[in-house]
């Protein structure tokens, strides 16, 4: 089974940048979208970042201007590099993996604590 491995979250002071990063533990095919989830407490997870197999990308109002996505070429791994945090950006960020191929696949990552805070 295909399990997705973040890492790069921590504690971090307002105005801060950290850098989350998303790799594949097996092969994945017909990859689709990958994109970033958050889910602060009390708060239904939603979408903070995607980037298409194409290279095209999306972001949440909130966190255009400070927060970008990108991935390699072999769409193993992909990253979320955030800047100016602020305590808002507080949450788990989860990695997604989206891959079509006889219908749609859905890969998920374990979490990582972001805390911004003084």
């Amino acid at each position: 089974q295909v399990q997705l491995v973040e890492s790069g979250g921590g504690l971090v002071q307002p105005g801060g940048s950290l850098r989350l990063s998303c790799s594949t533990s097996g092969s994945i095919s017909n990859i689709h979208v990958m994109a970033w989830y958050r889910q602060a407490p009390g708060e239904q997870r939603g979408l903070v970042a995607s980037i298409t197999s194409s290279g095209s990308t999306n972001y949440v109002d909130a966190v255009k201007g400070r927060f970008t996505i990108s991935r390699d070429n072999a769409l193993t791994t992909v990253y979320l590099q955030m800047n100016s945090l602020n305590p808002e950006d507080t949450a788990v960020y989860y990695c997604n993996i989206v891959s079509i191929r006889q219908g749609v696949q859905n890969y998920w990552g374990q979490g990582t604590q972001v805390t911004v805070s003084s």
